[in-house]
């Protein structure tokens, strides 16, 4: 089995997740920054996260995601599987055609499939709470969040301009014939 990036970054930005969960949504371009995934990968990700109810998504300012479950309920082994990650270590991807042809299954097999169970199983038993408390058990720091800048202001950024000239082509003319 051969866990690739996909699997490890999907598990790695939901620990940061788990992490400021209890601050509101968080943002996928903090956690980009902090975790150094690309944003555009994160936003896939993410998007399968959501298809799979792993996170909810909240729009407009402060939004972001969050846990769509509580953290002791998500699994390892949910979030691969909800970015499609195989967990099989077996060479024909468990359909038993090992020799490339009809023949059957390789020597091997079974133990690899064997394996898998055993992945599996593993994975399921490791929860998303049980990797954010080692975190924090490690002195990993949860700083607030900046709160986020209104787009609209109170005062008005611009003075508003007073015309005291002609406003239209015709009045410009009459000011001119004058």
């Amino acid at each position: 089995m051969r866990l690739t990036t996909k699997g490890r970054f999907a598990v790695t930005a939901m620990i940061d997740l788990g992490l400021r969960s209890t601050n509101g949504p968080v943002a996928l371009a903090a956690i980009s920054q902090r975790q150094q995934i690309s944003l555009s990968y994160l936003e896939q990700l993410f998007g399968k996260l959501r298809r799979h109810e792993l996170v909810e998504s909240t729009r407009g300012p402060g939004g972001g995601y969050s846990l769509g479950r509580e953290a002791g309920e998500i699994t390892v082994a949910d979030i691969i599987l909800a970015v499609d990650e195989p967990l099989d270590a077996t060479g024909c991807g468990g359909k038993e055609h090992c020799m490339g042809d009809e023949t059957g299954k390789c020597m091997t097999h079974d133990l690899w499939t064997a394996l898998n169970h055993k992945m599996i199983e593993f994975l399921s038993s490791v929860t998303l709470k049980k990797l954010v408390d080692e975190q924090i058990a490690k002195g990993v720091s949860v700083t607030e969040q900046a709160p986020m800048k209104r787009a609209i202001s109170s005062v008005p950024v611009v003075k508003p301009i007073r015309v005291t000239g002609p406003n239209s082509v015709f009045a410009l003319g009459a000011a001119i014939a004058k």
